[in-house]
């Protein structure tokens, strides 16, 4: 089968409310996924002997980095550990290479390790001829992180739950100025803050369209993380500011991609930052 290409989108958390802690400690949410046009590009391709293999180009640095089998730590990197859960769900014995050109920040609140992992089950889904459903695909995602549901349909949505209860969305065409500053914020760090606000009453799309919602996360990350902090002053010069999940990238919605770029120019140096379209859809698996 020839390789296939696809993009892994960043994401954006539009509102983030945390209504409740469970008794097993994971916590329940409603937030608005807005995917992005703009994210790490991925590419797939059939290897010899079963072997999977990931070879990651930091556009940043310009390097590549190569990992076969069991090199890279599993725990650490969600690509491989999809790829080798759905062979060993599947039964496949089938091999490949896969390429990531990683343009997304890692710990920006972005998603973009869901979104890489969750491209490669779609993706070798295809490749290795299996033929699950998108059900069995979110099943799988689903064990590996609470944000890969979205991005395996492929969907804008409004979630529930732990993320994975979605109910797809088409939102107005909107364009945003996405900025990150040098750090990483963790995600477990922000959860078990006992400062975290975890009773937010459940609200609808209504109240969500009128501005009645808020991040819950934003005060514990801004306390924690100064850097966010500058960001949010930094950004804040030029419109309302949010931020993305548990941080630490932080955005405005803007009036076209010209303003977005102006005000990028002048990103603080070792800032990551770019200017991108919401899309209510992910592209389909496609052949190079």
């Amino acid at each position: 089968m020839p390789p296939l290409s696809l993009l892994a989108p960043a994401k954006l958390n539009l509102f983030l409310h945390v209504t409740c802690r469970r008794a097993d400690g994971y916590h329940e949410l409603q937030t608005l996924f807005q995917l992005l046009d703009y994210g790490d590009r991925m590419r797939f391709a059939p290897q010899e002997g079963g072997v999977i293999s990931l070879h990651i180009r930091d556009t940043h640095s310009k390097t590549w980095d190569t990992h076969v089998g069991g090199a890279l730590p599993l725990e650490t990197n969600l690509i491989l550990r999809a790829a080798y859960e759905l062979a060993r769900l599947s039964g496949s014995r089938r091999g490949a290479s896969i390429s990531l050109e990683k343009k997304l920040p890692v710990g920006g609140g972005l998603g973009g390790g869901s979104a890489d992992a969750a491209v490669t089950l779609l993706a070798l889904n295809k490749l290795w001829g299996l033929e699950l459903s998108m059900e069995d695909l979110c099943r799988i995602g689903l064990g590996l992180g609470a944000d890969l549901p979205v991005f395996i349909r492929g969907r804008s949505a409004w979630a529930e739950g732990v993320g994975e209860l979605l109910e797809p969305v088409d939102l107005p065409e909107q364009w945003y100025a996405v900025v990150t500053p040098p750090c990483q914020v963790s995600t477990a760090t922000i959860f078990n803050d006992e400062n975290l606000t975890r009773n937010s009453a459940k609200i609808r799309i209504a109240d969500f369209l009128a501005g009645r919602c808020r991040n819950d996360c934003e005060p514990v990350t801004r306390r924690l993380y100064p850097a966010v902090e500058e960001a949010f002053a930094w950004l804040g010069r030029f419109g309302k500011v949010r931020m993305s999940g548990t941080g630490a990238s932080v955005f405005i919605a803007l009036p076209d991609e010209a303003a977005g770029k102006s005000i990028l120019a002048d990103l603080p140096a070792g800032w990551n930052g770019f200017a991108a379209k919401g899309m209510a859809r992910m592209q389909h698996v496609s052949e190079d």
